[in-house]
């Protein structure tokens, strides 16, 4: 049983189906469903998409980019995505609504018994304390009206996958806290009618300018190819001004600053504001505890370097299937709990040592002289921002590639990696 059908569990889902598994996929909306979102994918995304048969070629509704635009210290810099053997080199942009029904779908074509708008309420406990199903309430969490029907349902499955978002109802009601030793993220997000609508570049704005004076943060503005652009910014908990901003406001005055031809102004704003957590560097473990497994978001799984969490939330999807489908391989729950405890292992020897040092790379740029700094003098020079790019979206060849990759993957695997 997969509890939350977002990237992270309808990836599981299609996997699972795939392996010949009966699996159930539990969603509290109804598709298609809004998530806030800079709805731009990198290349490592794009490379789980085609693995799940998603398709992504011309006229199938996604918009493609060469790269990301950098503007930063009063300049600008395109760098386009890195020519790599392990990684196409092009990103997509599509809305979360499209996106996620997408792969729900396919986890349903697959095989995968979606079942919409229930809304999980609790675990469901054996003698020992280990979850073995859950409760749930008929009605999806976005219609009152249908919360009101008393319609009290229980699943009960051999193996749990915590599948449902950054809060994780199920994984808190099993004990699972968020840790305050990993970085949070704040990101707002609306839609513009712009005539950028059609950029094939992602932009990324490392200094906010309010006038004269910087604000705190990074911003984004993502063209969707439908009229609209997706603008946003973020700010990490590293920041001194990470719990006292108001991030609609600091929105609106950052985009005061924009050209007017670009139509970021009010009157074109074709959605709310809307503000979402971004868990990040594993900020919830451990991700297998007393029969439960944790996936995407509920495991904390977006990247601290660039607050990416669909292709962190889809791999990691993958990677519990297949040690899922392995375990229920075996005689008896003694030997399949023996499997599912290597889920975390598997997930600290992908991610682990880049992680850690995300974390240090968050507690650097929470410094605003630090991160001036590094602005001003990176943005001077192409080869060190390719490098970056590099590093901040994980986009290596893990044998051979160049000096860069050697770079990186060395110090991947030298960074101490705690569990």
């Amino acid at each position: 049983m997969v509890v939350g059908a977002g990237p992270s569990g309808a990836t599981t889902a299609y996997y699972l189906a795939q392996a010949g598994l009966d699996v159930l996929l539990l969603e509290k909306a109804r598709f298609p469903r809004e998530k806030v979102c800079g709805d731009g994918l990198t290349p490592r995304a794009v490379k789980a998409l085609v693995a799940m048969g998603v398709d992504v070629g011309p006229g199938s509704g996604w918009l493609r980019n060469k790269g990301l635009r950098v503007i930063g210290a009063r300049m600008r810099l395109e760098m386009p995505w890195p020519d790599l053997d392990s990684y196409p080199g092009y990103g997509l942009v599509r809305t979360r609504a499209a996106l996620d029904e997408t792969l729900a779908r396919r986890a349903q074509a697959a095989g995968a018994r979606l079942v919409e708008g229930v809304t999980v309420t609790g675990p469901v406990l054996d003698d020992e304390g280990r979850i073995t199903g859950v409760t749930a309430r008929a009605g999806s969490a976005d219609h009152d009206t249908e919360r009101a029907v008393d319609s009290r349902l229980t699943f009960r499955s051999r193996v749990i996958v915590a599948a449902d978002g950054n809060s994780s109802r199920l994984s808190v009601a099993m004990g699972l806290r968020t840790r305050d030793d990993r970085p949070l993220g704040v990101a707002v997000r609306t839609y513009y009618k712009s005539p950028r609508h059609d950029d094939d570049y992602l932009e990324s704005w490392l200094d906010l300018w309010d006038g004269p004076r910087l604000l705190p943060g990074y911003g984004w503005i993502f063209g969707m190819g439908d009229g609209t652009s997706n603008v946003g910014l973020g700010l990490l908990n590293t920041s001194a001004a990470f719990g006292n901003t108001d991030y609609r406001a600091l929105l609106r005055r950052w985009l005061t600053s924009m050209p007017a031809e670009w139509g970021l102004v009010e009157e074109n704003r074709t959605e709310p504001v809307r503000g979402a957590a971004l868990p990040m560097g594993f900020n919830r473990t451990p991700h297998y505890y007393r029969g439960l497994l944790l996936a995407g978001d509920a495991a904390g799984m977006v990247n601290p370097f660039n607050g990416e969490g669909i292709a962190y939330a889809m791999e990691s999807g993958e990677m519990l299937a297949r040690t899922i489908a392995q375990a229920l391989a075996r005689p008896t729950r003694e030997q399949a709990d023996r499997v599912l405890r290597g889920y975390p292992r598997a997930l600290a020897d992908a991610y682990g040592g880049y992680y850690a040092l995300g974390r240090l790379f968050v507690q650097l740029i929470g410094r605003p002289q630090l991160m001036r700094f590094a602005t001003r003098h990176g943005m001077s020079r192409p080869a060190l921002m390719g490098f970056a790019l590099k590093l901040l979206a994980n986009l290596t060849d893990p044998r051979g590639g160049d000096a860069a990759d050697r770079l990186i993957n060395g110090m991947t695997r030298l960074a101490p990696n705690p569990r």
